[in-house]
């Protein structure tokens, strides 16, 4: 992967440089951290400067370094043009100040900015603030750039996925990318959107494709890692994350998942063990196969170790909803199916009350020790990707650890069966473990 070529622009030179010598600076400072150390050091150097040329480029060198704020206040200070309201929009925008950034966005119109870029960057921030209505009028009024402005199509996609269309949103990506291939936010998005709806071949084969180019694009290289190291291809993770560290060293994530990938390779998943069912009558050993589902639908379940009705008879919406994926499409073909037997999802655990017999045994164990369940979970000593999951699900004691289902934990975004297999290995070493679907 080459390295970003170094652009001759100077922020603070006598000219001033055009909206696509600011893209290219923005993008060659972004693509690597000492290139971000430099600018910085370029910036401060010059913060002192006054008068309205000093002011614009301080406040689009502060913006490109992510100081919004402080990106604002110089910008207001800067004489009236288009890359001034535009980039105070885009300031004020990632700060929350949607109001103000359309303003700014309008007011550039009127030093010759161009329409339609404005126009996208507005339903941008219309969408950014939640307003998917005034998001769709803009949008409405570049509809004649249909199959023709790869940007319009991303910011149409965009809309459709944040109001939960993710099919007319796949689609539009595509239609993005077959006017520009090179549009690497459509592909990004297009890759993340394989990656929720369980396509993980095509997620794989799309964020290649983003890796292949440059600059390094942090994201699409660590979401592959992720995606490498559920596949148990831990060498092709481990490259990934080395890529992002060789131009971003001290980036956290990617030092942490380093450390965590290299603990994987130690650690081992018994498949047998996992597959083995109680099932008690003909109709409840019926397998999941034998239905028709979506593929969506039958790559979570089999992910969640669900193969049969009676399985789906000991979960509940509530963990079915929470793993990665499975969405209210996904449940209602669920729910179908069992209806048609008579059948409804947790059906075994309303009858139980919640598995009174499985909390008896609990409570057996624990009587072997009466402080364990009450115990940190931070003292099963896992690795940093297991913890950190732990945190989102808000388990803090070992106690509330053994009462969630491996569904659960495979549902939080970026847990895997290394990290499954992880806390099964600390709990039994405890003579506990996780509640069981049976």
């Amino acid at each position: 992967m080459e390295p970003v070529a170094k652009p001759e622009i100077d922020l603070f030179a006598d000219e001033s440089p055009s909206m696509d010598e600011i893209k290219k600076l923005i993008r060659f400072v972004n693509s690597s951290e000492s290139n971000q150390i430099a600018f910085c050091e370029q910036i401060e150097a010059n913060m002192s400067k006054s008068g309205q040329k000093a002011c614009m480029a301080a406040g689009i060198g502060l913006y490109t370094l992510g100081r919004n704020s402080e990106a604002a206040k110089k910008l207001e200070k800067a004489k009236d043009c288009k890359e001034k309201f535009i980039y105070l929009a885009f300031a004020l925008r990632r700060i929350g100040e949607f109001d103000e950034a359309i303003e700014n966005l309008q007011e550039s119109l009127n030093y010759e900015a161009d329409t339609l870029s404005i126009t996208l960057e507005k339903a941008a921030t219309y969408r950014h603030a939640a307003n998917f209505n005034a998001a769709t009028k803009e949008l409405k009024a570049c509809a004649n750039f249909e199959n023709v402005s790869a940007e319009y199509h991303y910011q149409l996609a965009r809309l459709q996925e944040a109001q939960g269309l993710y099919e007319q949103a796949m689609d539009n990506y595509k239609t993005a990318l077959e006017l520009s291939p090179d549009h690497q936010r459509a592909l990004f998005h297009l890759a993340y959107r394989c990656d929720l709806s369980g396509d993980e071949e095509a997620a794989i084969d799309y964020y290649k494709q983003i890796a292949s180019g440059s600059p390094v694009y942090v994201s699409a290289l660590l979401n592959l890692a992720v995606l490498y190291e559920d596949a148990g291809q831990f060498d092709k993770a481990e490259q990934c994350v080395d890529a992002v560290l060789e131009t971003h060293p001290n980036h956290q994530r990617a030092i942490l998942f380093k450390k965590d990938i290299e603990s994987s390779k130690t650690m081992f998943y018994d498949e047998e063990k996992e597959k083995k069912r109680t099932r008690k009558s003909q109709i409840l050993e019926t397998p999941i196969s034998d239905f028709e589902l979506s593929v969506r639908s039958r790559n979570c379940l089999k992910r969640m170790k669900i193969n049969t009705l009676g399985d789906l008879l000991n979960i509940t919406e509530v963990e079915l909803l929470s793993f990665k994926n499975f969405g209210e499409t996904s449940l209602r073909e669920i729910k179908t199916i069992l209806e048609s037997k008579g059948l409804l999802l947790g059906m075994t655990l309303e009858e139980k009350q919640f598995s009174a017999a499985e909390a008896a045994d609990r409570t057996a164990v624990a009587a072997q020790d009466e402080g364990l369940m009450n115990k940190s979970a931070d003292d099963l000593q896992l690795s940093v990707r297991a913890r950190k999951c732990l945190q989102k699900l808000n388990i803090r004691t070992i106690g509330e650890l053994i009462q969630r289902t491996d569904a659960e934990l495979l549902g939080c975004k970026n847990f895997g069966v290394t990290s499954l297999n992880e806390i099964n290995k600390a709990l039994g070493n405890l003579g506990l473990s996780l509640r069981n679907l049976d």
